[in-house]
């Protein structure tokens, strides 16, 4: 019984080290570690004993050791002459060492459960690091999996039987995903859950996973030739590339677009057809804003670098165009340039703002009451693109009580009220 015992727990540990890739040296220090609290718990805190595991047998000892003496005093240290004798059947002498397997029925059934209910909780522990650790290390590496669950919140990916969450935030809005597509992502957090496995959260409505789509797609930005600036976008309808080339012979967004297009339309067809505008990165921040308004054509710009905004005076039939719908242009626009765009029509007086296209927080009371929203706003959150724009992680420690569900209806909400707004 002891045997297969042995051969049946050494056999699921050596299982998890070939299919979740646990270090074999770790497993084994774990293993002793349980069946040495085993001992203790039965022969006392002194005991003096030895734990052999072999993986290649199946097979795990344990050695109890007591000393031979005339006559015992510690019976977990000692054994009197004539039971060593007999048990081993050498003829020890007092002063040497006696050596005893201890079967593992010795320690009884709730021992052995005890044990067994130890180890698989330490094996889950480590489980919990190995995810963790392998996942921090590839935050901002895209990853290919296959959604196994559609849910309301969120949808579940297999990576390498590891469970990733892509939330209802980091999706690209008008994409509908099935059990059994293969979809890419971009790691963007790994998160601690309580005593549950870490939450591996990807997006493909981060920033990071167009950047990503860029250096797979654009051997240059790969190899360092050309870089990218800044990226501004709002995932599915539209973004904005600002890119720069350290080789005067290299066209940064020739090369980025490629040879009828080639390239670009990889990027678009992976992000459900968003529209991607490349333009070339300058220092010049008059010819930056100028550029990051395309395709309007503006009649001058004026900008106040203390305030960080600008005033772009344009000709009536081209307002629209720099505006954008629904404000969209201006918004990638102030957002790449880092400057408030502030849109004059040449011969009136009024102005449009980048503001004038926001959504006031205060606006989603009924949706999630005042409460919540009182409670986003003292966080620092005052409008919808505060809290769209802003980190799941960012979010779960400025907003205290709020969960990463919560989140995700929020932040669907706001997206939606944009889209009935467009």
């Amino acid at each position: 019984m002891s045997r297969s015992m042995n051969s049946e727990i050494v056999e699921s540990f050596s299982q998890m080290v070939r299919e979740k890739g646990i270090d074999r040296d770790r497993l084994v220090t774990v293993i002793e570690d349980i069946f040495g609290m085993m001992v203790k718990k039965k022969y006392g805190l002194e005991a003096n004993y030895e734990i052999v595991v072999n993986m290649d047998k199946g097979d795990i000892e344990i050695f109890l050791i007591r000393e031979v003496v005339d006559e015992v005093e510690d019976p977990t240290m000692q054994i009197d002459i004539n039971t060593a004798r007999e048990k081993s059947g050498e003829e020890l002498d007092v002063g040497e060492e006696y050596v005893e397997i201890i079967d593992l029925t010795d320690f009884g059934r709730r021992l052995v459960s005890t044990a067994k209910q130890n180890l698989n909780q330490r094996i889950k522990e480590i489980e919990k690091d190995l995810i963790h650790d392998e996942y921090s290390d590839k935050i901002g590496d895209i990853v290919v999996g296959d959604v196994y669950q559609v849910r309301r919140n969120d949808v579940l990916i297999n990576h390498n039987r590891t469970e990733l969450i892509l939330p209802k935030s980091e999706q690209i809005s008008k994409e509908r995903y099935r059990k059994g597509d293969v979809i890419r992502c971009v790691v963007k957090e790994v998160l601690r859950k309580g005593s549950g496995m870490p939450a591996v959260i990807v997006s493909r409505a981060d920033s990071l996973f167009l950047r990503k789509l860029f250096e797979q797609e654009i051997p240059e930005i790969y190899d360092g030739v050309i870089t990218i600036r800044k990226i501004a976008r709002e995932p599915g309808e539209r973004a904005k590339v600002a890119v720069e080339s350290h080789d005067d012979r290299i066209d940064a967004v020739g090369a980025c677009v490629g040879m009828k297009g080639v390239r670009i339309h990889a990027i678009v067809r992976e992000l459900n057809n968003e529209n991607i505008d490349v333009i070339n990165w300058t220092d010049d921040i008059h010819l930056f804003i100028q550029r990051s308004l395309a395709p309007a054509k503006l009649m001058d710009v004026k900008v106040d670098r203390p305030t960080r905004t600008a005033k772009v005076h344009v000709d009536t039939e081209q307002a629209s165009l720099a505006i954008g719908r629904n404000g969209q242009n201006i918004r990638l626009g102030s957002e790449l340039t880092g400057y408030r765009i502030e849109i004059v029509k040449e011969g009136e007086e009024i102005t449009k703002t980048m503001a004038e296209y926001e959504i006031d927080i205060n606006e989603f009371i009924p949706e999630f009451g005042e409460e919540m929203i009182n409670t986003l706003i003292n966080a620092g959150y005052r409008t919808a693109n505060d809290v769209i724009l802003a980190s799941v992680s960012d979010l779960l420690a400025n907003v205290p009580g709020i969960s990463i569900e919560q989140i995700n209806d929020i932040i669907v909400e706001m997206k939606k009220a944009f889209a009935e707004e467009d």
